[in-house]
Formats: C-alpha cells, structure tokens, sequence
C-alpha cells in the first residue's frame, strides 16, 4: 500500500496562505531545500487541488527562465518528469504529465493507494488535504512552521468535524528559522 503523504508551509498563526492570498513569506534555506528532495526522492506522483495545480503549472514548466534559484534549477526538471493527479470537479484536463480525476475522493484515493509504486505526495493547499483528512486517507503530515504571524488567510486545515489523532515522528529546525513537524496518522 502506497503511502500519501501531505507537506506544507504554515505561518506560527496557522496560516497556509496572508489575508489577500500572498504566498511571498516561506523562506527555503538550504536545509529545507535538502529536506523537500529527501521527501520527493520517496514519491513518484504529485498530488494537487486545482488552486495549487494552476500555481505550480504557472512556474515550474519554465522555472529556468523565472528563476536562478538553485532549488528551482534542481527540482524544475523532477517536476516536469513526474506524474502528476490534479483533483479538481472543473477542469477537464491538465497539461504537464497530468492527469485530472473528480468524483469520489475516497474511492479514487483508495485505489491510487492501492496501486504499485512508490508513495504519494500532496503539496500545500487545505481544502484537499482536509478532505482527505476527513476520510482518513492521509498517512503523514509534514508541517513546516515559519516565523511570521499572518494575521489572517487560509487556515492550515479547513474546520474537521471529527478529532484527527496524530503521532509526532520527528521534530526539528531548519537553517535556524523554520521548524520541520512530521505526525504520522495514529
């Protein structure tokens, strides 16, 4: 059984995104940058809601020619070349090695679970990631926490109607600012 598993980058106040959507505040040093390509060398399918897809399918095809960063150098082309699954009920299709799936999220996710291969990986965004929190379908969390307040934005999980009980694994700063939290589902 495949394992799916969710990274994101929450603000102390619990924040995934500012009060007018900015996404401007995470700060990748080295460290966490090493982190993020131990976590993907484990995956082979990226997972994404249609909101974080549209962002991701703005930068990474041409990230070279956006950025001389030497993360987005380095992962550009992992992204280009992996399979990617957007959930969305209104695209139709995705560009980029993807593939759109609607319908029935705990019966879709059950049987990309259920399939061969290597793990799964959901990357920001809270309305998918609660959703499939709420059917019990995420195995591990990892949560990095940056210091900044928001203030306000979207909420690192939409509101959950059950308890979710989660394991702590690992714990640990990243380049003196960020702190990786790893829970694996209890």
């Amino acid at each position: 059984m495949r394992t799916l598993k969710y990274f994101v980058h929450s603000s102390v106040d619990g924040h995934i995104e500012g009060p007018n959507g900015e996404f401007d505040w995470p700060e990748l040093g080295p460290e966490l940058s090493a982190y993020s390509f131990v976590l993907g060398d484990s995956v082979d399918t990226f997972l994404y809601g249609r909101k974080v897809w549209e962002m991701m399918a703005g930068f990474w095809p041409h990230a070279e020619s956006m950025s001389d960063d030497p993360h987005d150098l380095r992962f550009a082309p992992i992204w280009r070349r992996t399979p990617k699954i957007v959930f969305s009920r209104t695209l139709a299709s995705a560009e980029h090695a993807a593939r759109v799936i609607g319908g029935d999220l705990a019966e879709q996710v059950g049987a990309l679970k259920a399939e061969p291969g290597g793990d799964l990986l959901l990357t920001g965004g809270s309305e998918l990631a609660g959703a499939l929190t709420a059917l019990g379908l995420i195995d591990e969390y990892h949560v990095v926490v940056h210091p900044v307040l928001l203030g306000g934005g979207k909420p690192l999980f939409v509101e959950q109607k059950d308890r979710t009980a989660l394991e702590l694994v690992e714990s640990r700063p990243l380049d003196g600012r960020t702190v990786l939290l790893r829970y694996r589902r209890a």
